[in-house]
């Protein structure tokens, strides 16, 4: 019987009130790319952790009761994706989420988000560091920036044959260019390494990572080729910061996304990816 049904994303994040991360990025993104997104939300925060007073619910004693009514309703997920975790029990939870309603051509996307600039964000520890190991064993895909790759392996060969198919680092620092920023992407199918560069713009919008990995989440179920996923990626996360960055306007509110949304129907403008 042929069927022609919307794909269904089991989306693993937080939910902020104010400023445009997490969930707030990933439902819009993905709603637009055509999927249904269920929101497993991790905590509920009034806005996100990058302003200085916010009020925040922990919901992890919450996410086994959601998951288990999902089980009795059999609803079904064509794709996973992780993102903010704020505790090693969440990601347990998460784990045996995943390995209870994953199905054969499940697609698993890991945002593993330990740090930035070096350092592990504030509350997380090497407990947490173990757990998101583990976790990533389980991804088809995982998004680390340079500061999470160090902590979870140092390599992107290293880190794919633990388990994830795809390996994406981003924001890697181009050598003596400090107007240009890279991604690299190795693919364990076909043994084969990607770099997009692109401009770096002098301004930090919370939620980019969280825009990049959806756009990725998105491309790749709609059946793009790993480098067209990155380039539609990187090309959009551009036109967001462009279009924000002429405003005066708290950088903490995250990229006008609002503005952009729409240019995710379009092809891309160019190919920009280069095998390495």
């Amino acid at each position: 019987m042929y069927t022609n049904k919307v794909k269904r994303i089991a989306a693993v994040h937080d939910l902020s009130g104010f400023g445009r991360v997490s969930l707030t990025v990933v439902i819009p993104i993905l709603s637009s790319m055509g999927f249904q997104v269920c929101p497993l939300p991790t905590a509920v925060l009034s806005s996100h952790t990058q302003y200085p007073e916010f009020s925040i619910l922990d919901l992890t004693d919450e996410m086994p009761r959601i998951i288990a009514e999902w089980k009795k309703l059999d609803v079904q997920f064509d794709a996973f994706y992780t993102g903010y975790l704020g505790a090693p029990r969440q990601v347990q939870i998460v784990s045996d989420f995943i390995d209870d309603f994953r199905q054969p051509d499940s697609l698993v996307v890991v945002d593993p988000v330990l740090g930035d600039n070096g350092r592990l964000y504030t509350n997380l520890d090497e407990s947490m560091i173990r757990e998101m190991r583990h976790l990533a064993t389980k991804a088809d895909v995982i998004t680390p920036n340079l500061t999470e790759l160090f902590y979870l392996k140092s390599y992107l060969r290293l880190l794919s044959d633990a388990g994830p198919q795809v390996v994406i680092i981003t924001s890697v620092p181009v050598h003596e260019e400090s107007h240009k920023t890279s991604v690299y992407a190795y693919n364990r199918v076909g043994d084969r390494y990607w770099k997009i560069t692109c401009p770096y713009l002098p301004a930090h919008y919370p939620g980019t990572g969280d825009t990049f990995t959806s756009v990725i989440t998105g491309a790749l179920l709609q059946r793009d080729s790993l480098p067209i996923a990155l380039d539609r990626a990187t090309q959009f996360i551009l036109q967001g910061i462009r279009a924000t960055f002429g405003y005066e306007y708290d950088n903490r509110e995250g990229i006008l996304l609002e503005k952009v949304l729409h240019n995710l129907d379009m092809p891309i403008q160019r190919a920009s990816y280069e095998l390495i």
